[in-house]
């Protein structure tokens, strides 16, 4: 398409970037609250297990009403410009309700359901904000495909999923900061604005992406030349090769977004760090792969070796957590040298998944793939893995808990310290590094088989559109 509006850079690299900044403003959301555990327990009086409730709530829209599915097929039907406006609408309303019920402390005296109302509602206002931020996910990968297909497709989604986890550095290296100057209520009134500004930034998307469609002679509503059908739901799930990733994804993710979750507490209870500052070092992670996700993406690209990508990333992770797990290992550097090592992994697997599945899956059925890849994660990863560490450490790992007096926004108060051994919850995390290699072998010995191409550089491999 010697017209398209996506031969020049100018273009496609704006587009990239445009839709990134909602990223990197949804993963900021998504993981403010990490740093924030022992707030939540002091200032607020939650426990590990309803911590793990509300952390884990992320995927229950996505899960329960299976508004992942909704949103692939939707994003296939209706188009990535309509999606990524209601996603970014998701977004920026489940953070103004998290805000609004961390800042009354009054809905702690009532029970809904036997949860106690300030968990709940809060829950809820992150589960509205998880279904925003995964409908954006799945948008914002099949607008990559689209814009840099033919050009540099491994590149552009690693540094896509480099600048989304800037938003989580700034998250865990402030979050704590803010919340101790201000209140828990501070870091999220911060997102809200910033999930604004990640709006805006869209719809100048969509306006540019237009213009693709009039420089492709394609109509303003235009649809995928082959529309989506149902029946496709079926010919993707019968595909071994996008079962393999799917699970390799599940398991990867689990095994790093819990451990987000509550690696500041690890920090403050294992390291001995203060809990201002317990999310320097976890901050780490995701800064790591800032700079090496899309330094692995252009390798893919050129020299290929997907799947042993994801087999190297998959031990790291997995070595990282064993490092942590170690009872004696127990001074600052170890946890250093564990997070960086771990942010390795966090660079390596992403960078060669998610440009894998275009190999695997047909460029119709993109949007429902990565819904469904997503599903699984959320089910898996971001929901039920988070509920299980809180409830772990509730029933396994407490070691006790005192009174101590802070000074929070100026005013000296009463906060509870819990005292927790992390060794159980750590050793959780190494058996799920060690399925994920198990899972990367077997994805490498089935692209053998059928012959995806994902040990291939992108110039000698036919994608599954082609």
């Amino acid at each position: 398409m010697a017209g398209s509006l996506r031969d020049a850079k100018w273009a496609r690299w704006s587009a990239m970037g445009l839709v990134s900044l909602g990223m990197f403003c949804g993963y900021y959301v998504a993981d403010v609250g990490s740093p924030l555990k022992p707030l939540f327990e002091g200032q607020l009086s939650w426990s590990s297990t309803e911590y793990g409730f509300y952390t884990g709530a992320y995927g229950w829209f996505n899960v329960f009403l299976a508004m992942l599915v909704v949103g692939g097929i939707v994003l296939d039907r209706l188009g990535a410009r309509l999606t990524g406006i209601l996603a970014s609408c998701f977004m920026f309303l489940g953070t103004a309700v998290q805000w609004w019920a961390l800042g009354h402390p009054a809905l702690q005296q009532h029970l809904w359901f036997g949860v106690k109302g300030q968990v709940l509602a809060a829950s809820l206002g992150y589960a509205l904000f998880g279904m925003g931020l995964e409908w954006f996910g799945i948008t914002a990968s099949k607008i990559i495909v689209r814009w840099f297909k033919g050009h540099e497709l491994a590149l552009a989604m690693g540094l896509q999923v480099a600048l989304g986890r800037l938003g989580t550095t700034v998250a865990l290296g402030s979050g704590a900061a803010i919340a101790v100057a201000l209140s828990v209520q501070g870091p999220f009134l911060l997102g809200t604005a910033f999930l604004a500004f990640g709006l805006v930034a869209f719809l100048l998307f969509a306006t540019l992406d237009r213009k693709l469609d009039a420089s492709e002679g394609k109509g303003v509503g235009a649809t995928p030349e082959e529309a989506f059908r149902f029946q496709d739901i079926g010919l993707i799930l019968a595909d071994r090769g996008f079962w393999l990733l799917t699970g390799l994804c599940a398991l990867f993710y689990s095994a790093v977004f819990p451990f987000l979750k509550y690696a500041p507490d690890l920090m403050v209870q294992k390291f001995g760090i203060e809990e201002r500052l317990s999310g320097l070092i976890p901050s780490l992670l995701p800064f790591g792969t800032i700079l090496l996700t899309p330094v692995f993406g252009s390798v893919y690209d050129r020299k290929g070796k997907g799947a042993t990508i994801m087999l190297l990333g998959s031990g790291f992770i997995t070595l990282a957590h064993l490092l942590l797990a170690i009872p004696f290992l127990d001074s600052w550097p170890v946890a250093l040298v564990a997070v960086l090592l771990l942010g390795v992994g966090f660079s390596l697997v992403p960078s060669a998944m998610w440009p894998s599945v275009p190999k695997i899956i047909e460029e119709k059925r993109l949007g429902t793939a990565y819904a469904l890849i997503f599903y699984i994660q959320n089910l898996v990863a971001l929901m039920a893995m988070p509920y299980l560490i809180g409830w772990v450490l509730d029933r396994f790992c407490l070691r006790g808990r005192e009174t101590v007096q802070e000074t929070i926004g100026g005013v000296l108060q009463d906060v509870v310290k819990v005292h927790y051994d992390y060794t159980l919850p750590m050793l959780l995390f190494v058996l799920l590094g060690l399925s994920a290699v198990g899972l990367a072998l077997a994805l490498r010995a089935e692209d053998r088989r059928k012959g995806y191409g994902l040990e291939l550089p992108a110039s000698q491999v036919r994608s599954a559109s082609s």
